[in-house]
């Protein structure tokens, strides 16, 4: 069985893991206050191959965080996991950010709410229960002091650099908070690029474009 290289670099977090098997093997990764991916990303590359002792060519497939996120620290990610499967001949993967940001927590009742960071009080979000499973679809929200309404009978635990704004509204011993600032990490993605690796769940490397959300919200 060769190795899946995981690319997340939707958030500040420029990060890189080399999974074999869905288990990682090598991780690279670094959140600075500003965005660094272009100059780090391909140096963690090839960091991840030469501590695993091995190259390109043992490669099955490239798995690059889709979005929602920042619109560069997107383009950078799928740029770099579109040339590597081009040029290597082996598949794309695309994998839900929020995914892979809610993988972060274990929780045995209640409902996860992986949120990043916007612009002013939005958040993307999508909620997940226990089994990580997506309950709500991704979205762009503002966040109110009503948000999440049809939730607060339960927990509700957030995580994420979004939900740390959220703290002085979203009050109650319901909401509960994972972290100071959490951004989502290639980590948790070996395991979700292998189940989708094994179910040929693959996207076209040509003409797949990242997830950008606001956009779409933007202009609709």
């Amino acid at each position: 069985m060769g190795f899946i290289l995981n690319i997340e670099t939707a958030t500040k977090n420029c990060s890189v893991a080399l999974a074999q098997q869905g288990n990682v093997v090598a991780l690279r990764e670094f959140a600075g206050e500003g965005y660094s991916h272009a100059e780090k990303l391909h140096i963690f590359i090839e960091e991840v191959l030469k501590e695993a002792q091995t190259t390109f060519e043992a490669l099955d497939a490239v798995a690059v965080s889709m979005g929602p996120g920042s619109y560069t620290g997107l383009r950078i990610g799928v740029s770099a996991a579109k040339g590597l499967c081009y040029a290597l001949g082996i598949p794309l993967l695309a994998i839900d950010t929020l995914a892979v940001l809610a993988r972060q927590i274990t929780i045995s009742e209640g409902v996860i709410i992986p949120m990043i960071d916007a612009r002013r009080m939005e958040v993307y979000s999508a909620i997940f229960d226990k089994e990580y499973d997506k309950i709500v679809p991704i979205q762009a929200e503002i966040i109110t002091a009503d948000s999440f309404l049809e939730y607060r009978s339960q927990p509700c635990h957030l995580i994420g650099d979004g939900a740390q704004k959220c703290k002085e509204i979203l009050l109650g011993n319901n909401f509960i908070y994972h972290n100071d600032v959490v951004y989502p990490s290639s980590a948790e993605m070996a395991a979700l690029s292998y189940n989708k690796h094994q179910k040929s769940d693959t996207v076209d490397v040509a003409y797949f474009e990242p997830f950008y959300l606001k956009d779409f919200v933007m202009n609709r």
